[in-house]
């Protein structure tokens, strides 16, 4: 395996032309320079990449701290970060944390030692240890890119769910539909209430009552769905229509109401949340809202690459960015109207 040495020496010219010549340190004469990219051609070599990072204080990668890639959500913001990383050059390390203090301890040791550039955190909601964590970090560029608390270590995400859910629910309203209930997340956790809480100023905007039989909480998973639906379903009386907080709940929901004999939305319709990719594939395709995880990632990372270019001394406060979203409603075939 050829070293910078061979380069130097086909080459003719010192190791340290050729260094400044790969690492674009320091102008070299153009004459030289085709010399050195010949030589380094020829001999097939490549640098290695840790001595590199030593010489320039980068090693051009990311990490990114994630509650789970495997949920369609966290997969599509995921793969818009590493398009994005690719496209500027930049390598991505990956951590699933399934929101485990010690794994984000852990995974932090791991990508300290590796020197990423900056880091990426997406954990859903954030315990205190988590925060705390994080909030050590003075001397990692970082940005927080979902809606925990808000915390002088993490960035403002408002994702206006709030009107989300008062958009999915005044749809269900508008299309004639007066016996509503709703699969949310866990009401604890700030992403489902903002969305219950949007369904209910429309409930009650409609001077129409809320059945607490059908109000039911998930974890924001297709199993979820499929569970609180069928206690839904083993009610006396049942809604014409059920708004499903996420996109992948609303697919279980759909499973349960096929397997009772009844259809979508012929006898119950349904709305979900996310506008995840595979959402215009259901059966039927699902009305949903809309939320960009190309842009959430996009600017993120861009926000990311601005700190690692313009770091502030540790003992500043961080600088806290706002990531604004619009939910928007996205019309399909799942929802029947009564009128």
């Amino acid at each position: 395996m050829a070293t910078i040495k061979d380069v130097a020496k086909v080459a003719g010219v010192s190791t340290t032309t050729v260094s400044h010549v790969i690492n674009k340190t320091r102008f070299v004469a153009p004459e030289t320079e085709k010399l050195v990219l010949q030589a380094i051609q020829e001999l097939n070599y490549s640098p290695s990449a840790v001595a590199r990072s030593l010489k320039i204080n980068t090693t051009k990668s990311i990490g990114m701290i994630v509650t789970t890639s495997e949920a369609p959500y966290f997969a599509e913001i995921i793969h818009a970060v590493e398009e994005h990383c690719y496209r500027q050059g930049y390598s991505l390390f990956l951590c699933n944390t399934q929101n485990h203090t010690e794994k984000i301890k852990n995974h932090l040791k791991m990508l300290l030692e590796k020197r990423v550039d900056g880091l990426l955190v997406m954990c859903s909601e954030y315990s205190q240890d988590s925060l705390d964590l994080f909030a050590n970090l003075t001397d990692l560029p970082m940005v927080v890119m979902d809606w925990g608390p808000n915390n002088s270590c993490t960035d403002v995400i408002q994702d206006n769910s709030f009107t989300g859910g008062y958009i999915a629910t005044k749809y269900l309203i508008d299309n004639g539909h007066k016996n509503i209930a709703i699969i949310a997340g866990e009401l604890n956790k700030t992403t489902a209430k903002t969305r219950y809480d949007g369904f209910v100023k429309a409930m009650q905007e409609a001077n129409l009552s809320i059945n607490p039989q059908w109000i039911m909480e998930g974890f924001f998973e297709p199993e979820d769905g499929y569970e609180c639906m069928n206690k839904i379903l083993s009610q006396n009386k049942l809604p014409t229509a059920v708004f499903c907080c996420n996109d992948v709940m609303a697919l279980g929901a759909i499973s349960a109401i096929r397997e009772r004999g009844l259809e979508v939305p012929d006898d119950i319709s349904i709305i979900g949340y996310d506008n995840i990719h595979s959402s215009r594939f259901y059966s039927p395709p699902l009305t949903t809202i809309h939320q960009s995880k190309t842009r959430l990632g996009a600017q993120a990372l861009s926000f990311l690459f601005d700190r690692i270019n313009n770091k502030v001394n540790k003992n500043d406060i961080r600088k806290q960015d706002i990531l604004e979203f619009y939910p928007e409603l996205v019309i399909r075939k799942s929802v029947k109207s009564l009128k």
